[in-house]
């Protein structure tokens, strides 16, 4: 299957016209707070349908574990991608956060190898070379579905049209696979949750955020698809710092769930020790998944984000246009006027050529609501407390 990273315009018709209204109306760049829903209104909610793509990963493994214990979500799928640890390493990681949740109903699928242009950089300096920090589980007995996973999401999606969230927190190689494969299949998704990216610097470069930097070709498919997004990235995430009392608490409780998120943090902020680290890990894929769960999390902005994909330093950084971004703040009604009027600006062409990017805009029309705050200590009272079997 030839899958070239060639970019696409936005043909959502639906977000575009409600994201030029809000240009008209002069509302972003204006943080976005959820109001959180009752106890009673959360028991009543019908269940969000996700799928969660992921690549286990300390992080991922807790975020699993986050989600099969909220009743919130209708979990669909489980797909796999590699990233973090290679595949054959993160697929029983995901099976074995299936059994012991007892969720053996979710079906897990196997998905992509390798990025779709790129050789696979993982991250098990991170994550230890069994991808959660060296706490060893017994081999899963649950099985893998035989659908791939790119299949699986296109099935599901179509499936429950305009129902499903893609909570996506690993690489995009999944994802991007079955929208190259399934043209239409964008303009069917409710919406996608992405732990990734970042406009404050990397993690893994000085300017790229790992899951965007495996492949940068990817999220540049999925950034460009008209499905409305929100990044949950390394702005936020950096403030999500796993503690010994955190764990002390998971430890402390008898329930099966939490006596394996306390083994596998244990072991990660063993890890992260021996490295030379003083704090961390830092919980940016359970911050995603939490901040789905409970928007008021977090404080969202609008931004037309796209992906550098050819910088030989800067390839997988996520690049931010917002006309109330800058050191030079403007009056509301310069922000709109900005709003009206802003291009998005690729690099000047060469002096031998007249290429330029290919994504270059006449005017500012927003595909990302981008996390730029958390409530921290809220967000680890809804984590432990979940894990704990306390909340």
């Amino acid at each position: 299957m030839d899958l070239k990273p060639e970019v696409k315009p936005i043909t959502r018709r639906e977000f575009v016209v409600s994201s030029a209204t809000m240009v008209a109306a002069g509302t972003l760049g204006i943080e976005a707070r959820s109001v959180p829903a009752t106890a009673s209104e959360a028991a009543n909610r019908t269940p969000s349908r996700v799928i969660i793509d992921t690549d286990p990963g300390v992080d991922d493994a807790l975020a699993l574990l986050l989600a099969m214990r909220s009743p919130e979500l209708s979990i669909e799928a489980i797909t796999v991608v590699a990233g973090n640890v290679p595949l054959e390493l993160g697929l029983p990681n995901a099976l074995r956060m299936a059994e012991i949740s007892r969720r053996m109903e979710i079906p897990v699928a196997a998905g992509a190898t390798a990025p779709l242009v790129r050789r696979l950089v993982t991250a098990t300096y991170a994550h230890g070379e069994n991808g959660l920090g060296g706490a060893v589980f017994p081999d899963p007995t649950l099985k893998p579905v035989a659908e791939p996973a790119a299949d699986l999401i296109q099935g599901i999606v179509r499936k429950y049209p305009d129902e499903v969230t893609l909570l996506t927190i690993g690489p995009l190689t999944n994802i991007a696979t079955a929208l190259h494969a399934d043209p239409e299949l964008a303009g069917k998704v409710r919406s996608l949750v992405m732990m990734g990216g970042s406009l404050s610097g990397g993690n893994i470069t000085p300017a790229a955020e790992f899951n965007v930097y495996v492949d940068p070709e990817a999220a540049r498919i999925v950034f460009q698809s008209g499905i409305p997004l929100t990044m949950v990235g390394l702005d936020v995430t950096r403030k999500t710092t796993l503690t010994d009392d955190h764990v002390r608490v998971l430890e402390a409780a008898p329930d099966p769930v939490s006596q394996a998120a306390a083994k596998i943090a244990r072991k990660a902020i063993e890890h992260n020790r021996e490295r030379g680290f003083i704090v961390g890990p830092n919980m940016h894929d359970s911050l995603a998944v939490a901040g789905f769960l409970d928007p008021s999390l977090l404080t969202l902005r609008e931004y037309y984000v796209d992906v550098e994909t050819a910088g030989e330093l800067t390839a997988g950084e996520t690049v931010g246009y917002s006309p109330s971004a800058g050191d030079l703040r403007r009056r509301p009604d310069g922000e709109r006027e900005a709003a009206l009027t802003m291009p998005i600006r690729g690099s000047a062409p060469t002096l031998a050529g007249t290429r330029t990017s290919p994504v270059l805009r006449d005017k500012f029309v927003p595909n990302t609501k981008v996390a730029v705050e958390v409530n921290s200590n809220r967000f680890f009272e809804r984590l432990i407390g979940r894990l704990s079997g306390k909340a």
